[in-house]
C-alpha cells in the first residue's frame, strides 16, 4: 500500500472518530461534496489541500503520518482500569477532557492554576494509559473517539451516580444555555424502543457538534454537560401504595 493510500485512509479513520461526514468537510474547505468524495476516491490530494484538511481536523501532519502508520480505529470505550485511573484523580480527569476537546497548552495555563511540569506529567500519564498519544509541544493527540462510551456500570458510571449526580442537579436549570425536562408516562415496549433510538441519535448530533466546534479558539466554547437516560421506574416514594402483584 503507498504512502497516499495509508494518509488517505487515516483521514478518513480521523474523519468517523471527530462524526464528521464528506459534507461537513466540503462545507469548511468550501468545496462541492462531489468534490470531496472525488478527493478521497481518488486519493488525488495535493500538499497544500492535505494541510487545509488537518487544519479542520486540527491534526498536524506528524500525527497523521503517525495514525497512518498505526492504522487501527479509535477508542470507543475506555478499559476498567483506565476508567479507574481517571476516577482516582481528578486533575488527571480534567486533563483527559481538556485534551480530547483540543485545548492547547497555552489555553489551559490562561484558564487553570497547572504549571508547565504538571501539565506535562499529566500528560506524560494519559499516554502511558493508551488515552492520548503525546506529541511534540505538548500536544496530546486522543486515541478514543471525540465522545467516547463509558462501561455501562463501570467505575466512572458509578463514580458519576454516588458523587457527581447531586453536583449536576444541585442548581436551578434556570440559565440561558441550561435545560432540563422531567417526563413520565406508560409507553408499549414499542414504543420504548423507539425513543431509545431517538435518544441514540441525539448522542449522536451532540457528538457532531462537538467535532464542528473543536477548532474554535479556547475562549470562544464552553464546557456542557448532556444526560440522557430512560428505564421503567415507579418513584420509590409511590411503592408504599403499590398492590402486589405476587
Amino acid at each position: 500500500m503507498t504512502v497516499a493510500v495509508d494518509l488517505i485512509q487515516a483521514l478518513k479513520r480521523i474523519l468517523r472518530a471527530q462524526s464528521l461526514t464528506y459534507r461537513d468537510l466540503a462545507e469548511r474547505l468550501h468545496l462541492s461534496e462531489a468534490a470531496v468524495k472525488r478527493m478521497f476516491s481518488l486519493r488525488a490530494m495535493s500538499l497544500q489541500r492535505l494541510e487545509q484538511v488537518c487544519d479542520v481536523l486540527d491534526v498536524g501532519l506528524a500525527e497523521l503520518s503517525a495514525e497512518a502508520a498505526r492504522g487501527r480505529p479509535a477508542l470507543a470505550s475506555l478499559s476498567q482500569a483506565q476508567e479507574r485511573a481517571l476516577v482516582d484523580d481528578p486533575q488527571l480527569l480534567l486533563a483527559m477532557f481538556l485534551t480530547l476537546n483540543r485545548w492547547r497548552q497555552e489555553d489551559v495555563q490562561a484558564h487553570f492554576t497547572f504549571t508547565t511540569p504538571q501539565w506535562t506529567a499529566l500528560l506524560v500519564r494519559l499516554d502511558r494509559l493508551g488515552i492520548i498519544e503525546l506529541m511534540p509541544g505538548n500536544r496530546g493527540r486522543p486515541l478514543t473517539t471525540r465522545n467516547f462510551r463509558w462501561l455501562p456500570d463501570g467505575p466512572m458510571e458509578r463514580y458519576f451516580r454516588h458523587h457527581l449526580l447531586g453536583d449536576f442537579f444541585a442548581d436551578p436549570f434556570d440559565g440561558e444555555q441550561d435545560a432540563l425536562f422531567l417526563l413520565s408516562g406508560s409507553l408499549s415496549g414499542a414504543g420504548i424502543r423507539h425513543l431509545r433510538q431517538r435518544l441514540g441519535e441525539l448522542a449522536k448530533e451532540f457528538d457532531s457538534l462537538l467535532a464542528r466546534d473543536a477548532t474554535l479558539p479556547a475562549q470562544e466554547r464552553m464546557g456542557v454537560s448532556l444526560v440522557l437516560a430512560q428505564k421503567p421506574w415507579l418513584l420509590q416514594l409511590f411503592h408504599p401504595y403499590r398492590r402486589s402483584q405476587g
